[in-house]
């Protein structure tokens, strides 16, 4: 029972430090920590909204989970390691597929699958916490992590272009669609615009900013300016008749194999974005997390089963808020407690989710275009910083192979069983580059026959 006390004790004990560098068991005057959380808010909020909304899900009710999440996160890993668990963009391809199961949106089915992948995850967690991560790196190194990261962005580049659009079934008229795509491209500028000349304080919250700017412009332009007809006008009613105080809308999973076979396999992107989240978090806090890894597996694990137990989407850490660390060069572990407590309480407010359904669809391509871009983007950032070298062949055959299938969707399928092009794409890559890997030459050739192109290099 001592030990109990003293392992809870632990989590909870902060030293006060009121300037320079903040660690994660340190933390600012109570003022401050709290307004520290607010940013943190702020820089989740815009992805956290988002997802959800792409995948028909209840906003409020993502929200309210990423403060559960962040929660159970916290306690997993005892504090050591800040982090703020949001809605994960790693979901939206393969949870729409899950979705058009029977009648289509079938949520309830999605939900199952991201339970089962949050199990997954886990367990996996728990494995790295008897025997290490090495095996991970081993399984999934730099190239093939990359290349997974990319096929999710690429996955999803339809998806964002289909959202570029402003047209009805009963009002069709293409010179509407063209409104969209301008719309849509204005506020993918508006983020771009943020994130590189705005303020350094505001720079860490492009999507949140470029959101507002793009709806504003779809106001003046729809609402104001009448060039939109009135069904797809920004309307307010159902802002105005909601309750301020309620519970957020859950939703109750069913359990098909079909869709946890399309969705269980996003474990494996999960855990390569929150190793890499959690090394770089050791980096900027020049501390050994190492021991931690395994804990933040299963956190983020656990969190995604409770997500999706009552509604909400799969949950990751958050590259926006270790963003906001880098900036602020504060790590303490209690602002992100209170940011979590914070998105509690919006999760209980029925008007501010009535308010994020008012987005116009256009705004959204907007915003999916810079998020899913820099998914893809991010993938080759990770090839990038761990000089993965493409003149060894596999290397690039793996990542050609896999971005090929991912980018295209291929999907396997055989009776009941149905792989998604993200899972196609995942499994694809580890398989073929431990194949290349252990019975191939693997870099370059070392003889050419004189006359002969030269090998793929």
């Amino acid at each position: 029972m001592a030990a109990a006390i003293g392992y809870v004790r632990g989590m909870f004990q902060w030293t006060v430090k009121r300037e320079g560098i903040i660690a994660p068991d340190e933390r600012p005057p109570a003022g401050q920590s709290i307004a520290l959380g607010l940013q943190h808010i702020f820089a989740m909020f815009g992805a956290t909204v988002l997802a959800p909304i792409l995948m028909g899900f209840d906003p409020n009710t993502a929200i309210f989970f990423s403060g559960i999440g962040t929660i159970i996160f916290f306690i997993c890993v005892r504090g050591r390691v800040p982090s703020y668990l949001g809605s994960s963009f790693s979901f939206i391809a393969v949870v729409l597929s899950a979705e058009a199961i029977g009648a289509g949106h079938n949520i309830p089915v999605a939900l199952g699958g991201i339970i089962a992948c949050g199990a997954i995850y886990a367990l996996i967690g728990l494995i790295v916490m008897a025997v290490g991560y090495k095996w991970i790196e081993f399984i999934m190194p730099p190239v093939v992590t990359g290349t997974i990261v990319a096929v999710i962005g690429l996955n999803l580049a339809t998806t964002a272009i289909g959202d570029l659009k402003i047209n009805t079934p009963a009002f069709n008229n293409p010179d509407l669609d063209t409104l969209g795509v301008v719309i849509g491209l204005l506020t993918a500028l508006a983020v771009a615009g943020v994130a590189v000349y705005a303020p350094r304080v505001i720079r860490p919250l492009p999507i949140l900013i470029g959101g507002v700017i793009g709806y504003l412009i779809y106001f003046v332009l729809g609402n104001v300016m009448n060039l939109v007809p009135a069904s797809v006008q920004v309307s307010f009613d159902t802002v105005w008749h909601s309750n301020w105080i309620g519970l957020p809308n859950f939703t109750a999973p069913q359990f098909d194999g079909h869709a946890i076979t399309l969705i269980a396999p996003v474990a494996i992107v999960l855990v390569a974005e929150n190793l890499g989240h959690v090394k770089a978090v050791a980096a900027m806090t020049k501390r050994d997390l190492d021991p931690y890894i395994g804990r933040a597996f299963l956190g983020d694990g656990i969190a995604t089963m409770i997500s999706g137990s009552g509604g909400g989407p799969g949950v990751t850490t958050y590259a926006e808020n270790i963003g906001v660390m880098a900036v602020t060069k504060i790590y303490s572990s209690l602002v992100f407690l209170i940011a979590a407590f914070v998105a509690l309480a919006m999760g209980f407010c029925p008007k501010f989710g009535a308010l994020i359904h008012t987005i116009p669809v256009p705004v959204l391509g907007g915003l999916a275009i810079v998020l899913f871009g820099l998914i893809a983007a991010t993938g080759g950032r990770i090839w990038v910083e761990n000089k993965v070298d493409f003149s060894q062949n596999k290397n690039l055959i793996t990542a050609a192979a896999a971005l090929t299938m991912g980018a295209g969707n291929l999907t396997i399928t055989w009776g009941d069983f149905s792989l998604g092009g993200i899972g196609t794409a995942c499994f694809g890559a580890i398989i073929l580059y431990q194949v290349l890997n252990a019975f191939g030459r693997g870099g370059k050739e070392e003889e050419q026959v004189a006359g002969e192109p030269a090998p793929i290099s």
